[in-house]
């Protein structure tokens, strides 16, 4: 492969039938990724990862991603091992703080260290280390493992954010990167130097860890429609990542109207808010052309993977295939 990976980030709100057909489509027409989300209130991703990895035959799969405060380490690890299993070894495994959390009573604390000791503990448990793991947050008993083996010890680890912090453990720990809910070139080199960071503490190469960028895509001929389908997408994520880019300052007047009307069930509303300059830092939308530029702008930046997020199109089969046949050429 030449160019950057191209990846499809879905929501998990479909049939099954749909899972298998969207997958095969995307995989015919040359995708590199297919990612789940892991949103709360969503079919579990593991489901929908399955049933695509059984229907394709090359694609790497994974979820982007899980989090350890509602879902414990040894149920990632047995999730993406199953997955593994499953796909013939193109699983990875994607973790994050993860959102919308509070609502179910679920409190975050500690999340650097709390990411740092889950990818540690699923490490350990994938390669059937039995020798025991004593954390601040998280443990394992000696002789605590698998009972079953893995297709392989080391699937890739993605983690996702946007934190200081957590961006430099990733450079210690991580294969890749995620940065959700962002389509902004500048965020980019921000994010390598918090990587790199990490990465020298550990001896490592910055450019070890890829940087996937990936945001609400919607791709269409009639631009203006496709325009406001993603501004309405848009609205209920840039409630929770406007404040998060330090490349970029939306008035505050802005992201607290956009966020009542979509607490209020507005969407539509607070999409309408949403100016260009605004959405064109946080979702891919346009005309196949447009969406192709502006993802050749991130990944002149430094991006090493686009995810072209979940609506993908007007209807889903048809940005999927306006995504394969017209703007994975660009990178090709």
């Amino acid at each position: 492969m030449t160019g950057p990976a191209i990846g499809l980030g879905f929501q998990s709100d479909k049939t099954p039938a749909q899972y298998v057909h969207l997958a095969r489509l995307a995989e015919d027409r040359g995708v590199d990724v297919l990612s789940v989300y892991g949103d709360f209130g969503f079919q579990p991703p593991i489901v929908a990862l399955t049933l695509m990895a059984q229907a394709t035959e090359r694609v790497r799969l994974g979820p982007a991603c899980l989090n350890p405060f509602s879902l414990a380490p040894f149920e990632i690890a047995g999730q993406v091992a199953a997955l593994d299993i499953v796909s013939g070894g193109r699983a990875y495994l994607g973790v994050a703080r993860g959102s919308w959390l509070e609502p179910v009573g679920i409190e975050q604390p500690r999340a650097v260290t709390t990411i740092r000791e889950a990818v540690e503990v699923c490490r350990r448990l994938l390669r059937r280390d039995t020798a025991g793991f004593e954390g601040e947050v998280f443990r394992l008993a000696p002789d605590v493992g698998l009972k079953y083996e893995p297709v392989r010890e080391a699937p890739p680890v993605l983690i996702g954010s946007w934190g200081p912090a957590t961006l430099a453990v990733a450079g210690e720990l991580a294969d890749e990167v995620k940065i959700g809910g962002s389509a902004n070139p500048d965020i980019v080199p921000w994010a390598r130097q918090q990587i790199s960071r990490g990465a020298h503490r550990t001896g490592r190469s910055p450019q070890d860890v890829g940087i996937c960028v990936g945001a609400v895509t919607v791709v269409d001929d009639d631009s203006d429609r496709a325009r406001t389908l993603a501004r309405r997408e848009v609205a209920m994520y840039l409630a929770v990542v406007a404040d998060l880019d330090p490349t970029v300052e939306v008035p505050k007047h802005l992201a607290d109207d956009v966020r009542e009307r979509v607490d209020a069930g507005a969407q539509e509303d607070a999409g309408r808010l949403i100016p260009d300059w605004v959405l064109d830092r946080f979702a891919f939308a346009g005309t196949p052309e447009q969406v192709a530029a502006h993802a050749e702008r991130v990944v002149a930046a430094g991006a090493t993977r686009i995810e072209f997020g979940t609506p993908h199109g007007l209807t889903h089969e048809g940005g999927v295939r306006l995504i394969g046949d017209r703007v994975l050429p660009h990178f090709r």
